[in-house]
């Protein structure tokens, strides 16, 4: 198993959570985090210099068996895609063990429903 996290443009949010349904990847979390890029330069907007180092951008957390690894990459980088500085950075980690507390399943097949991709 592997985590997935994915640092990616707001603006791209919506695609990338397509692209991630697609793939068959049904189950992430996302949450609004800033941080600091390489443009250091100031905007200006009506006169005013604002400072954009701070940048605002949504971060995926993502969990899967090592078979839906390359795929879920391939879907991010596909979606997430401008061309521009700061369209993100993908981190890979593994993952020692996961449990699901309803039923107490350990390990990848905690993470999807085994019922359901035997057609039960």
């Amino acid at each position: 198993m592997k985590k997935i996290e994915a640092i990616i443009r707001k603006t791209k949010f919506e695609d990338v959570k397509d692209a991630l349904l697609e793939a068959n990847i049904e189950w992430f979390s996302y949450f609004d985090v800033r941080g600091m890029g390489k443009s250091r330069e100031g905007r200006i907007y009506r006169g005013v210099v604002y400072d954009t180092s701070c940048i605002e951008r949504i971060m995926l957390n993502i969990v899967v068996r090592d078979k839906n690894v390359e795929p879920t990459i391939n879907a991010i980088v596909k979606a997430a895609y401008t061309g521009e500085i700061g369209d993100g950075r993908i981190f890979v980690m593994p993952v020692d063990d996961a449990i699901r507390i309803r039923t107490g399943d350990r390990g990848d097949i905690s993470l999807y429903n085994a019922e359901q991709e035997k057609g039960v």
